[in-house]
C-alpha cells in the first residue's frame, strides 16, 4: 500500500473533525433533561459513549474534498453527518439485543439493553433512527444553508443505506435468514450491505452537500464503499488476534474474512481494498489528503 501517512497529522485531523461532529450531536440531540428524559438518557448512553465518528469524518471529508468547506459553512452538512451516526449507533443499541447478538458490554460499559432493559433499549434504537431522518431533512438545523434538492436526494440515500437494500438487509443476511454465508462473495455480499452502503452515504452526503459535481459524487461514494468493506476485512482482523475467550463462543463461530481465507489472505485483501478505495481518488488533488490517511488508518488501526 502507499506510503503511511503522518500519524499526527491524521490523529490531529480526527480529533478536529470529531470535535465537530460531538458538539453538533450535543446540539441538535435533547438534553436528558428534557422529556422523556429515560428515553435521551438510554440514546446518549451509546450515542456519546466513545464512538470513533468514522461515518460522519468520512462526510466532513468528502465535504472538503469538493470544496464544500471554502464556500460553505459546516452546518451545510452536519446534520447529514450527525444523522449517520445515529443510524449507526441505533444498529449498535439493536445488534447487542439478546435475540440479536445479545452482547453485555460495548466500548468496556454495559450495553444499554444492560443498562435500562430490553425495552426501554429497543425504543432508544427505533427514536435514534427517526430522530436522524427528521435532522437530516430539517431545514432550520442547516443554519441557512439548506438547499431542498440537496437534502432531498440525501435523505432519499439514507433510506436506502440505511434499509432492507443496505445495512437492515446485511443483518438479515449476518443472521442466517437468507441462506448461508459459505464462501467469501457471500461474505462480501453481506458486509457490502451491512457496513459498506452507511460508508457509500457518509461519502455521498457530504460530497452532495459540498456541492461536487457527478462525477465527483460517484467516485467518492465509490470510494466509500470499497473503504467500508476492507474496514470490514480489518475488524475481522482484530477480532482474530483477540483472545478467543475475550471474543466469546458466538463471535468465534460467526462468519469472517479471516475464517473462511485465514489470516494472511484476508490482510492482503484489505490492503488491495484500500487500494481500490485510493484508486477513486486519483482525479483529486490535496483536499483528498485526508480520505487517502483514512484508507491507510483503516486497514492499519489497532482498534
Amino acid at each position: 500500500m502507499s506510503e503511511a501517512p503522518d500519524p499526527k497529522a491524521l490523529d490531529a485531523y480526527l480529533k478536529s473533525r470529531c470535535v465537530l461532529v460531538d458538539q453538533a450531536l450535543r446540539e441538535h440531540f435533547p438534553p436528558p433533561e428534557r422529556w422523556p428524559a429515560k428515553l435521551h438518557e438510554a440514546c446518549s448512553w451509546t450515542l456519546f459513549g466513545g464512538g470513533k465518528r468514522i461515518r460522519p469524518v468520512l462526510a466532513l471529508a468528502a465535504f472538503e474534498c469538493v470544496g464544500g468547506s471554502d464556500d460553505l459553512p459546516y452546518d451545510a452538512v452536519l446534520p447529514a453527518a450527525c444523522a449517520v451516526e445515529m443510524i449507526h449507533t441505533y444498529s449498535l443499541i439493536h445488534d447487542d439485543l439478546p435475540c440479536m447478538d445479545d452482547d453485555a458490554e460495548r466500548r468496556g460499559r454495559p450495553t444499554t439493553h444492560v443498562q435500562f432493559g430490553e425495552a426501554l433499549a429497543l425504543l432508544a434504537g427505533d427514536a435514534l433512527l427517526t430522530e436522524a431522518f427528521r435532522l437530516v431533512a430539517d431545514q432550520a438545523a442547516h443554519r441557512g444553508f439548506f438547499d431542498p434538492a440537496r437534502a432531498l436526494s440525501v435523505t432519499s440515500a439514507l433510506a436506502r443505506a440505511a434499509g432492507w437494500q443496505g445495512m437492515v438487509g446485511g443483518q438479515s443476511i449476518d443472521l442466517g435468514f437468507e441462506g448461508p454465508v459459505d464462501d467469501e462473495d457471500a461474505l462480501a455480499f453481506l458486509h457490502r450491505r451491512k457496513t459498506g452502503e452507511l460508508f457509500r452515504f457518509s461519502l455521498f452526503a457530504g460530497a452532495t452537500l459540498g456541492d461536487g459535481n457527478e462525477e465527483q459524487i460517484r467516485a467518492l461514494a465509490d470510494y466509500g464503499e470499497t473503504l467500508g468493506l476492507a474496514f470490514q476485512v480489518a475488524d475481522d482482523i482484530l477480532d482474530e488476534l483477540q483472545d478467543t475467550t475475550e471474543r466469546g463462543a458466538e463471535a468465534a463461530e460467526t462468519p469472517s474474512f479471516t475464517g473462511l481465507l485465514g489470516l494472511e489472505v484476508s490482510r492482503e485483501r484489505a490492503e488491495s481494498l484500500a487500494e481500490r478505495a485510493l484508486g477513486h481518488l486519483a482525479d483529486f488533488g490535496p483536499a483528498a489528503d485526508p480520505l487517502r490517511a483514512l484508507a491507510w488508518y483503516t486497514v492499519h488501526r489497532d482498534h
